[in-house]
């Protein structure tokens, strides 16, 4: 093990960052003894001061982030600036001038990973991104270490707090997709244009992490599949509860003999299923391993000090390994096996779905024998009595197990018959 300290310098002084330089202050006896050398803040890299962001006397400050990746006095650059253009320019200075990065840009990972990696390797550095992944969760240390015996088959989790915030307040209050998302707004939980969050894209970039550490294969965020939440209304989720289910957003990775699963998408799961318990913010990824079985880790997914801690565990690691290497991806780049994603037309699924149909008689039978035609079993049903002056009335079906395609054609003919009154929705269920 290394002696001397380890240098650090970090890019960016906002929540993430500032919440690293603090913690670097902070805690710096314990950081200490538990690597038996300093962990010793150098640099901080900062476009302007802010007030919540306390930098020491002593420690430079650099308005030109390129002067950080390119300094000769540090070990390892934390990237903490944010999206991907600029932060790939930094991530590959560092690299390329040997020095190990820490980052919690899961964009970027996740987008350009495979490239970074393996210069990483090339220069015979690290690059971790514990908290590129659920926030104070150490899920990467789980499957990258603590799972590294198994065989990991499956990866399911909630790993957007945005989006589960919504639903469990949707679910609990009753109340609309856009009036929980202002308020999500309002509480600082969802950005102005909460696309990424609401849409499965933030959940997609951190889902190709974890699948790619799990499978042992290249990243993939562009063949991960998404569809988002806004389409779920109140009804739906009184209806899940009637059904003894919640609706959860959640992304699903799955090893099948045909190919990976990547997928991102509204869910029922059972109530009794522990992802499903879990409310508001917070973060949830379940593993399925070979040998330990099925695993559950839960935590703050996002914030200041959890994220934070998140990249003070990498560089604690970096620190105890001295001069090796640590693998980001658990495996060397040359090592990943590259595996086919499944279309979504071939993922099997159970279902639910909502129709609008008219309170007539052999309209059902008509859906049922739709359903039948592709080889769609019927499991659950539940239609409302009509309201006083309306003459179309709501059904939900669940259905067992059938392919994506199936399901599809069988919705195409229900939506063609002259009894249906709007488009039927279609959420799928695990468990």
């Amino acid at each position: 093990m290394a002696s001397g300290p380890l240098r650090i310098g970090v890019c960016g002084n906002g929540t993430v960052g500032g919440g690293v330089i603090a913690l670097l202050q902070d805690q710096a006896s314990l950081y200490r003894s538990r690597c038996g050398r300093s962990l010793e803040l150098t640099m901080v890299g900062a476009r302007r001061d802010r007030d919540d962001c306390l930098v020491p006397p002593s420690v430079a400050v650099e308005r030109d982030l390129s002067l950080v990746a390119s300094a000769r006095d540090l070990d390892v650059v934390v990237e903490c600036i944010g999206g991907t253009e600029l932060a790939a320019e930094l991530v590959r200075a560092a690299l390329s001038s040997g020095k190990s990065v820490v980052t919690a840009n899961k964009a970027l990972i996740a987008e350009q990973g495979n490239e970074l990696y393996k210069l990483a390797e090339d220069n015979g550095v690290s690059l971790l991104c514990e908290a590129a992944v659920a926030g104070g969760v150490p899920i990467i240390k789980a499957l990258r270490e603590g799972m590294a015996a198994n065989c990991v088959s499956s990866v399911t989790g909630i790993i957007n707090g945005t989006g589960n915030f919504i639903l469990s307040d949707m679910a609990a209050a009753g109340r609309d997709f856009a009036e929980v998302l202002a308020e999500a707004q309002a509480l600082g939980y969802a950005e102005a244009d909460p696309t990424f969050d609401v849409e499965g894209i933030d959940a997609a970039h951190k889902l190709a992490i974890l699948a790619s550490i799990a499978f042992a294969m290249p990243l993939k965020f562009e063949e991960v599949y998404c569809e988002g939440i806004s389409q779920v209304t109140p009804e739906d989720l009184t209806f899940a509860e009637e059904l003894g289910y919640c609706i959860k957003h959640l992304g699903i990775a799955k090893q099948r003999e045909q190919g990976v699963e990547l997928r991102v998408h509204p869910t029922l799961l059972p109530k009794e299923e522990q992802l499903a318990s879990v409310d508001g913010v917070l973060n949830a990824v379940r593993l399925e391993g070979h040998a330990a079985g099925a695993t559950v880790y839960s935590g703050a997914g996002a914030g200041r000090l959890p994220t934070a801690a998140a990249v003070l565990a990498d560089l604690i690691d970096l620190a105890r390994s001295g001069s090796e290497v640590i693998s980001g991806l658990g495996t060397a780049v040359s090592t990943l096996q590259d595996r086919a994603v499944l279309p979504m037309d071939d993922v099997r699924s159970a279902w639910y779905l909502r129709l609008n149909m008219l309170d007539q008689p052999g309209v059902m039978s008509q859906v049922a024998s739709c359903l039948g035609a592709e080889g769609v079993s019927i499991e659950a049903l539940i239609q409302r009595p009509p309201v006083h002056g309306q003459q179309s009335v709501s059904v939900v079906v669940v259905t067992n197990e059938a392919r994506e395609q199936e399901l599809g054609r069988a919705l195409d003919a229900i939506n063609a018959l002259e009894g249906i009154d709007s488009q039927p929705y279609r959420i799928r269920v695990e468990g």
